[in-house]
Protein backbone atom coordinates (compact mmCIF):
# COMPACT_ATOMS: atom_id res chain seq x y z
CA UNK A 1 0.00 0.00 0.00
CA UNK A 2 1.26 3.59 -1.07
CA UNK A 3 2.10 6.06 2.19
CA UNK A 4 0.57 9.20 2.04
CA UNK A 5 2.79 12.57 1.84
CA UNK A 6 1.02 13.35 5.33
CA UNK A 7 2.45 9.61 6.20
CA UNK A 8 5.56 10.07 5.42
CA UNK A 9 5.65 13.73 6.80
CA UNK A 10 4.31 12.48 10.42
CA UNK A 11 7.03 9.40 9.88
CA UNK A 12 9.79 11.93 9.36
CA UNK A 13 8.81 13.78 12.37
CA UNK A 14 8.78 11.12 15.13
CA UNK A 15 12.00 9.63 13.63
CA UNK A 16 13.80 12.63 13.91
CA UNK A 17 12.56 14.22 17.47
CA UNK A 18 11.49 17.16 15.18
CA UNK A 19 7.58 18.04 17.66
CA UNK A 20 4.44 18.17 15.59
CA UNK A 21 3.39 21.74 15.68
CA UNK A 22 0.07 23.13 14.09
CA UNK A 23 1.91 25.96 12.12
CA UNK A 24 4.37 23.40 10.65
CA UNK A 25 1.29 21.42 9.62
CA UNK A 26 -0.43 24.53 8.39
CA UNK A 27 2.55 25.31 5.92
CA UNK A 28 2.34 21.22 4.64
CA UNK A 29 -0.85 21.49 3.84
CA UNK A 30 -0.74 24.24 1.85
CA UNK A 31 2.33 23.34 0.07
CA UNK A 32 0.89 19.65 -0.53
CA UNK A 33 -2.05 21.39 -1.89
CA UNK A 34 -0.31 23.65 -4.39
CA UNK A 35 0.38 22.46 -7.57
CA UNK A 36 3.08 24.92 -8.92
CA UNK A 37 6.18 25.96 -8.23
CA UNK A 38 6.52 28.23 -5.51
CA UNK A 39 9.13 30.04 -3.43
CA UNK A 40 9.18 30.99 0.42
CA UNK A 41 7.70 34.37 -0.16
CA UNK A 42 4.68 33.12 -2.09
CA UNK A 43 3.83 30.11 -0.25
CA UNK A 44 4.44 32.41 2.86
CA UNK A 45 1.77 34.51 1.63
CA UNK A 46 -0.66 31.45 0.40
CA UNK A 47 -0.46 30.31 4.17
CA UNK A 48 -0.87 33.99 5.94
CA UNK A 49 -3.95 34.53 3.74
CA UNK A 50 -5.62 31.11 5.37
CA UNK A 51 -3.31 31.42 8.63
CA UNK A 52 -3.10 34.93 9.53
CA UNK A 53 -0.36 33.99 12.62
CA UNK A 54 1.92 32.29 10.57
CA UNK A 55 5.84 33.62 10.22
CA UNK A 56 8.02 34.40 7.41
CA UNK A 57 10.69 31.78 9.13
CA UNK A 58 8.07 28.91 10.06
CA UNK A 59 7.36 28.64 7.06
CA UNK A 60 11.25 28.43 5.87
CA UNK A 61 12.04 26.04 8.14
CA UNK A 62 8.60 23.63 7.45
CA UNK A 63 10.23 23.96 3.93
CA UNK A 64 13.61 22.46 4.96
CA UNK A 65 12.13 19.49 6.89
CA UNK A 66 9.44 18.82 3.85
CA UNK A 67 12.66 18.80 1.81
CA UNK A 68 14.24 16.81 4.00
CA UNK A 69 11.47 14.19 4.25
CA UNK A 70 11.75 13.63 0.47
CA UNK A 71 8.72 15.37 -0.28
CA UNK A 72 9.96 18.14 -1.97
CA UNK A 73 12.82 19.31 -4.63
CA UNK A 74 14.30 22.62 -3.75
CA UNK A 75 15.39 24.05 -6.92
CA UNK A 76 16.65 26.95 -8.20
CA UNK A 77 15.35 28.31 -11.76
CA UNK A 78 18.30 31.12 -11.98
CA UNK A 79 16.36 33.78 -10.67
CA UNK A 80 18.13 34.29 -7.39
CA UNK A 81 15.21 32.42 -5.71
CA UNK A 82 14.83 29.21 -4.34
CA UNK A 83 11.39 27.35 -5.40
CA UNK A 84 9.89 24.39 -4.02
CA UNK A 85 8.18 21.80 -6.08
CA UNK A 86 6.80 18.61 -5.18
CA UNK A 87 8.58 15.11 -5.28
CA UNK A 88 6.79 12.51 -3.35
CA UNK A 89 3.74 11.25 -6.31
CA UNK A 90 5.14 12.53 -8.44
CA UNK A 91 7.17 11.71 -12.19
CA UNK A 92 10.75 12.88 -12.09
CA UNK A 93 11.07 15.33 -14.87
CA UNK A 94 13.06 17.89 -15.97
CA UNK A 95 12.90 21.80 -16.58
CA UNK A 96 13.57 24.40 -19.39
CA UNK A 97 13.55 27.93 -18.46
CA UNK A 98 13.15 31.14 -20.36
CA UNK A 99 15.57 33.84 -19.04
CA UNK A 100 13.42 36.08 -20.69
CA UNK A 101 9.85 35.61 -19.47
CA UNK A 102 10.75 33.13 -16.41
CA UNK A 103 8.69 30.73 -18.06
CA UNK A 104 9.23 27.17 -16.91
CA UNK A 105 8.23 24.00 -18.57
CA UNK A 106 8.23 20.89 -17.28
CA UNK A 107 10.16 17.87 -19.68
CA UNK A 108 8.84 14.40 -19.24
CA UNK A 109 11.00 12.40 -21.67
CA UNK A 110 12.43 9.10 -21.05
CA UNK A 111 15.45 9.25 -23.89
CA UNK A 112 16.95 11.87 -21.65
CA UNK A 113 16.91 9.60 -19.05
CA UNK A 114 18.07 6.81 -20.71
CA UNK A 115 20.95 8.41 -22.27
CA UNK A 116 21.51 9.58 -18.36
CA UNK A 117 21.71 6.00 -17.01
CA UNK A 118 23.85 5.02 -19.89
CA UNK A 119 26.25 7.82 -19.03
CA UNK A 120 26.49 6.80 -15.71
CA UNK A 121 27.14 3.07 -16.65
CA UNK A 122 30.02 3.75 -19.34
CA UNK A 123 31.62 6.11 -16.52
CA UNK A 124 31.28 2.90 -13.71
CA UNK A 125 29.05 5.93 -12.39
CA UNK A 126 26.08 5.22 -10.11
CA UNK A 127 23.24 7.94 -9.88
CA UNK A 128 21.76 8.48 -6.55
CA UNK A 129 19.71 12.22 -7.52
CA UNK A 130 19.85 14.56 -10.75
CA UNK A 131 18.15 17.50 -12.36
CA UNK A 132 18.24 18.41 -15.38
CA UNK A 133 17.71 22.11 -16.14
CA UNK A 134 17.87 24.01 -19.48
CA UNK A 135 18.06 28.10 -20.01
CA UNK A 136 17.51 29.74 -23.23
CA UNK A 137 14.52 31.93 -24.90
CA UNK A 138 11.07 30.60 -25.41
CA UNK A 139 9.44 30.95 -28.78
CA UNK A 140 6.67 33.91 -27.47
CA UNK A 141 9.97 35.67 -26.45
CA UNK A 142 12.01 35.07 -30.00
CA UNK A 143 8.88 35.82 -31.92
CA UNK A 144 8.53 39.33 -29.39
CA UNK A 145 12.61 39.76 -30.09
CA UNK A 146 11.73 39.76 -33.99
Amino acid sequence: MKRSARHIFDQYLQENGIRRSKPREQVFDIFINTETHLTVLKLYELTKARYPNIGYATVYRAMKIICDAGIADEINFGDGFKHYEHKYGHEHHDHMICTECKELIEVLNPEIEEMQQALAQAYDFTITNHRLQIFGVCGKCKKEQG
